[in-house]
């Protein structure tokens, strides 16, 4: 890897967290070695026990798991970590380069699969991708609302509702956005106008909040979908649930 595009990957990793279950002492070493003189932070396990154990109490951005295990294996050990954290990237480690199990490893949710033996520094461009693809994948993911009938995607400024694709103003994406980060709390009236000052930098009274709020009950919901609730006297809550 370049050294100018190492020291890049390092200021950006550099507190990623990974947990390394590999049942080979000496390749457990060497891959927490590399790792950790590359910027990030590393855990070995060694059996399957421990690393439920390790998951359960501690936070990781990606695993890298042998299949091959003492007390289990490692597609086993993935079905119970996606169970509980679907959004852990994972990469399986192997000897076994068979179709059937390659295919396996990804039809259980893996960004990769490395097969033994294999280039410590391919191991660590696969790494790269898997956590860069992991954030992307989180950005898209907290830019976008949706629980089966509306869809708000703020990063494209497009709402679905139903099926049908509906208008919202940038203004009223502001809210709706300001809304959802805060769903089932209720947000002051005061709060709501000073969040939108400081977004359009331009002001926003009491009375255009007022009208802004009806107007997108009228685009958003219908009868059976109420996602604005007013508590009177106080302000809003959006009361929506996503999926």
């Amino acid at each position: 890897m370049d050294p100018m595009t190492l020291k890049e990957t390092n200021e950006r990793d550099r507190y990623m967290k990974i947990l390394v279950v590999e049942d080979d002492l000496t390749l457990s070493t060497g891959i927490c070695f590399e790792m950790d003189c590359n910027g990030y932070l590393t855990v070995a396990a060694y059996n399957c026990k421990k690393a439920n154990q390790l998951i359960q109490s501690d936070h990781f951005d990606l695993a890298i798991l042998d299949v091959n295990l003492p007390n289990g294996n490692g597609f086993d050990l993935c079905r119970t970590i996606k169970s509980t954290h679907p959004e852990l990237p994972v990469i399986f480690l192997t000897a076994n380069d068979l179709e059937q199990d390659i295919l396996e490893g990804f039809d259980l949710g893996a960004e990769d699969y490395v097969t033994k033996p294999f280039n410590m520094k391919i191991l660590l461009r696969r790494v790269e991708v898997a956590l860069r693809r992991n954030r992307f994948s989180a950005q898209q993911t907290e830019n976008l609302w949706s629980d089966g009938f509306l869809t708000l995607d703020f990063s494209t400024l497009t709402a679905i509702r139903g099926n049908e694709k509906i208008i919202i103003t940038s203004n009223e994406y502001k809210l709706l956005k300001i809304l959802t980060e805060n769903a089932g709390n209720i947000l002051t009236r005061q709060t709501l106008l000073e969040r939108l000052w400081d977004v359009d930098t331009n002001f926003v009274d009491d009375h255009a909040l007022t009208v802004t709020i009806n107007r997108l009950r009228t685009k958003i919901e219908d009868n059976t979908h109420t996602y604005i609730k007013t508590v009177r006297g106080v302000g809003y809550a959006w009361m929506g649930a996503a999926v």
